[in-house]
């Protein structure tokens, strides 16, 4: 067994101890931010409508502005992270959070298009490096035996934010004309001064250092950070490869491929959901963002009675390619029927999607290169993420040259067949991946040493 991968039935008591503190006191407040980060990325799907009347958007605009968050995110992510190793992720993610609340309260003041463009874009380069910095965050305290229960409490914010943006944003588009106020501004105001309250809380409660931690006794300081040494020391034993490099490996474009198109579904049902569900008309923003919350409610539910199927499974790309088929022909039923209908195909859209995405992390991890899993990880979750430009542009420029959102949902369905057949091609595990051509010499040195 390698030193730097140890079960937790085996940690030291000390390093046990320690690990069970961090994921109660700073969890919580992790998963807390990331509810709020998902609320404010995504609020402008409920509020079509009211930029259209008050300030000109039109379908194509929205779509456009919507997506430049994305942009803006890419562009940043990697400088963000490494502001966050340099100053610690107490001052970083605190500021992070605050500069993208100040954004989001500038946006109550849109008056035209390009103030619209132009926030959406600086909200991207706000909260650029959040996700991925939490990620580092999380190398920093806890040791890979003890990463994946961190991992799998954060992302389960993720899940339950799209749960809870709904009903919270619509309660607030519920005080439209209060003081004069439009709702949406009120919206914007208040989900803004949240993001900033809470980067006030972060600032006071995240310990960026170890050694920082007033909660730790001396004994479980030193038994934590030896294990992250050693963590550490493994890691540095595998050779840097460059994204360039990697962006010719076929194995990681691939990954790339089959993420992008599962990330036009996810961010196309995140951003025209409301709206689509405001087409059945009669329902106040309190109802519509109550109904926006089914799918996703749902597709939880799905993916964890899901995960305890494939979580033992020798190789989950059947499993995937099912989870994409259903997501295919959810967005395909969505053009069909009636409004009550394509809720419910949308429904369906959302657990193929949701569960797309349980299953496709570890399978990637699985299927690429030891040497080049982190950095070819990185790089499909970078590139792959511009899904969520194409997604919402796509979409509006449709919707205003044919009327409908119809030509969206079929592009959708093709995009996760395609992946389905992308999936097919993934390398079932490490073990086989091919390497890059120029770690061949590092491996062969490897084998010598084995």
């Amino acid at each position: 067994m390698s030193e730097a991968v140890m079960p937790d039935a085996e940690m030291p008591d000390a390093e046990r101890r320690a690990v069970g503190k961090f994921l109660r006191r700073m969890m919580p407040l992790l998963v807390l931010m990331l509810l709020v980060n998902q609320m404010d990325r995504t609020n402008v799907g409920f509020i079509q409508d009211e930029l259209r009347a008050d300030v000109g958007v039109s379908a194509t605009a929205y779509g456009l502005g919507a997506g430049l968050f994305f942009i803006g995110y890419a562009l940043f992510e990697i400088p963000s992270n490494m502001m966050l190793e340099r100053f610690g992720a107490r001052v970083w993610l605190t500021r992070i959070m605050i500069t993208w609340g100040l954004v989001v309260v500038a946006m109550c003041f849109i008056h035209n298009v390009w103030m619209f463009y132009g926030l959406r874009f600086l909200l991207g380069v706000a909260e650029a490096g959040f996700f991925p910095g939490v990620m580092l965050y999380l190398t920093q305290w806890l040791p890979d035996s003890a990463r994946g229960r961190g991992s799998a409490i954060f992302l389960g914010g993720s899940a339950t934010a799209y749960i809870v943006t709904g009903p919270i944003t619509g309660a607030l588009l519920e005080l439209h004309g209060m003081g004069g106020i439009a709702g949406w501004r009120w919206m914007f105001g208040l989900e803004g001064a949240i993001s900033i309250l809470v980067g006030f809380v972060a600032g006071f409660f995240l310990v960026s250092r170890i050694d920082d931690a007033r909660w730790l006794t001396r004994e479980e300081k030193d038994a934590l950070g030896a294990a992250i040494a050693r963590d550490k020391k493994a890691r540095s034993r595998e050779p840097e490869v460059s994204r360039l490099r990697l962006l010719f490996h076929p194995q990681v474009a691939l990954l790339t491929g089959v993420f992008f198109a599962m990330t036009l579904t996810g961010y196309a049902i995140t951003f025209w959901l409301p709206s689509l569900v405001d087409d059945i008309g009669g329902l106040s923003s309190f109802q519509i963002g109550l109904l926006t919350a089914v799918p996703w409610i749902c597709a939880v539910i799905a993916m964890y009675t899901l995960s305890h199927f494939t979580d033992g499974a020798p190789d989950r790309r059947p499993y995937l390619a099912i989870a994409l088929v259903v997501s295919a022909v959810g967005t395909f039923l969505a053009t069909l029927g009636s409004p009550w209908f394509g809720l419910a195909a949308i429904t369906l859209a959302a657990v193929g999607s949701k569960c797309s995405a349980s299953m496709f992390w570890p399978m990637s991890q699985a299927g690429l290169d030891l040497r080049i899993a982190a950095p070819g990880l990185a790089l499909v979750n970078s590139i792959g993420n511009l899904g969520g430009f194409v997604s919402p542009t796509l979409f509006g420029y449709l919707k205003d040259t044919t009327g409908s959102t119809n030509g969206g949902l079929y592009t959708l369905s093709a995009a996760s067949l395609l992946a389905v057949v992308g999936v097919t091609f993934v390398r079932r595990t490490r073990a086989a991946a091919a390497p890059l051509p120029e770690t061949a010499p590092v491996a062969r040195e490897s084998a010598k040493r084995a």
